[in-house]
């Protein structure tokens, strides 16, 4: 049975109570600083950015092919943006400061208004000074409901963040510091989910869940299994399976997504636990206490979801590059040369190579393809229409979610292609090669989601052509 961690050093949980469904035409959100009550009560509140007052922000919960206009407005003290994570997006909405568009000053607007194209489990944050921002709370769930969604009794989604609190229960500095950008990232130390702590529900035997899970730390990969719940996976990063799988042994990197279809099988009297499987034990995420009975008998496994249209690969013949991942502690990198840097850093043109003490004096740690930062020319400049298969080296000594934005990719390997992903976490050492069709024009960001890697470095980005 998974135990309570103390203050500081455990993980706890809370599955927010469903939105309604509803069209979006106009909406507003404001990210502002906020009081949020993260920790138990006797430490009292933390000092916390929030989208709405929340952490997580509400978020939007819509019908697939909604139009959603929603205007941004910035009252923190920095500027921001908004990403939405996921989301095929016309490039223009993608919300990347440097990329896209010009961050929003302090008291500043920007109107974001496109449709959602893919049913699925979406999530959006700030993309400049990302590191900060989503680190003090800006976070918040977008879910797309499908035409036909499946029949389950409960549809919850659950936003799922990694704290650094210091001892008095407030979020600890040094975003910029390079130790957490040289290693595995800013880890923090109390996990919460939709924001709250210790959570218990009731719940039913034989009661259908689908839970749609989203990894909004910075750094964190997730673990999670199950005790008295069993069920199947039936979508990654928003994208359906075309067969569900079981659920045993689940992993997510940062920015990953995973929609489960669970059923309650604890006998009545007994709790049911989604867990975070860490070093030393499991620990709750999620706590269920079975008081009834749903249903007399189990249900039969789920059906796939209803697919989103992807355009198919045309492996033959498809543009290949690679893309080398180098630096970081006990990786080695010699030099490299210092791109521009978007997202909230400083500007700069590429020269000769420098070695690692300027880098690492430059906010560096990490390059790709012997570039620090954002490189002038595109990773690949694509046609319309065209599929690029891109090989990822990981010759380093950390793992790294690596994200593309305005598309999803598929894995390919010698069994064939896997499912369609929009974020992929590559072990320490590891090869993977993707394959996308560039259908969505525009200069689309692709870097780590171990948000620290991006910001000493592990960034760069694809142009896909208007016609």
């Amino acid at each position: 049975m998974p135990t309570r961690r103390a203050f500081l050093t455990g993980t706890a949980a809370a599955l927010a109570a469903r939105p309604s469904l509803a069209a979006v035409s106009e909406t507003t959100v404001t990210a502002a600083p906020a009081m949020a009550q993260i920790v138990p009560a006797e430490y009292g509140p933390t000092e916390v950015w929030a989208y709405d007052g929340a952490v997580p922000g509400a978020g939007l919960r819509v019908a697939q092919g909604t139009r959603i206009r929603r205007r941004f407005v910035n009252r923190l003290p920095q500027a921001s943006t908004i990403h939405w994570h996921g989301i095929r997006i016309d490039n223009a909405m993608d919300g990347v400061a440097g990329l896209t568009q010009d961050a929003v000053p302090p008291g500043g607007e920007f109107l974001y208004d496109f449709v959602v194209p893919d049913a699925g489990t979406y999530w959006y944050h700030p993309h400049s000074n990302t590191l900060e921002q989503l680190s003090r709370g800006l976070t918040a769930p977008l879910i797309v409901e499908e035409a036909e969604p499946p029949e389950v009794d409960r549809d919850i989604a659950l936003t799922i963040n990694d704290w650094r609190l210091d001892e008095n229960a407030q979020i600890a500095g040094g975003f910029g510091n390079m130790r957490d950008g040289s290693h595995a990232g800013r880890l923090g130390n109390y996990l919460t989910a939709n924001g709250e702590g210790d959570p218990q529900w009731d719940a039913a035997r034989n009661e259908r869940l689908r839970l749609r899970l989203i990894n909004a730390a910075s750094a964190r990969v997730l673990r999670l299994s199950a005790l008295g719940l069993s069920g199947h996976v039936v979508a990654l990063d928003g994208m359906p399976l075309a067969v569900p799988e079981p659920f045993a042994d689940l992993v997510l990197g940062p920015a990953q997504r995973a929609d489960l279809i669970l059923d309650v099988t604890a006998e009545a009297g007994e709790p049911a636990y989604l867990v975070s499987e860490e070093r030393d034990g499991g620990y709750a995420l999620a706590t269920f206490n079975v008081t009834g009975t749903a249903s007399a008998v189990a249900r039969p496994a789920p059906a796939a979801l209803p697919p989103n249209r992807l355009e198919p690969l045309e492996l033959s013949g498809a543009r290949a590059v690679d893309l080398r991942m180098e630096g970081g502690a006990m990786g080695g990198l010699a030099e490299a040369r210092i791109g521009m840097r978007h997202d909230g850093g400083h500007g700069g043109h590429m020269g000769g190579p420098v070695g690692m003490r300027e880098l690492v004096e430059n906010g560096f740690a990490w390059a790709l393809n012997g570039v620090a930062g954002m490189p002038e020319a595109p990773l690949v400049e694509a046609a319309r229409g065209e599929t690029v298969r891109v090989k990822l080296v990981n010759d380093t000594a950390w793992p790294h979610a690596m994200h593309l934005h305005g598309h999803h990719f598929h894995v390919v390997g010698e069994a064939g292609t896997g499912p369609a992903r929009d974020t992929v976490l590559m072990d320490r050492g590891q090869t993977v090669e993707i394959a996308f069709v560039a259908d969505n024009p525009g200069s689309w960001m692709f870097h780590c989601h171990m948000l620290a890697h991006q910001a000493a470095g592990m960034m760069t980005w694809v142009r896909v052509a208007e016609s």
